[in-house]
């Protein structure tokens, strides 16, 4: 357990969307390579399973979840009701 603040589960395991960029998930997974490990965030919109936006990092930080944040509303501008 943690003191940090949690997001409300908006979704509540519901993962449908009637259109583009309506919701978008994401998820870190780590990948070994012969350097040592890679982290990958990314970001998934659930009505068209597009990757919409992805960063890559040697240390899992929130800098590299913010990364793959910024570049997918950079990319694709969702509207302010997005979750």
């Amino acid at each position: 357990m943690h003191d940090l603040p949690v997001a409300p589960n908006i979704l509540d395991q519901d993962f449908s969307a009637s259109a583009p960029n309506q919701a978008w998930c994401g998820d870190i997974t780590y990948i070994a390579t012969d350097e040592g490990w890679l982290y990958l965030a990314g970001l998934k919109d659930l009505y068209s399973r597009e990757i919409v936006g992805y960063a890559m990092s040697e240390r899992m930080t929130k800098q590299l979840v913010m990364q793959a944040l910024f570049r997918a509303v950079a990319s694709h501008r969702p509207p302010a009701a997005l979750i």
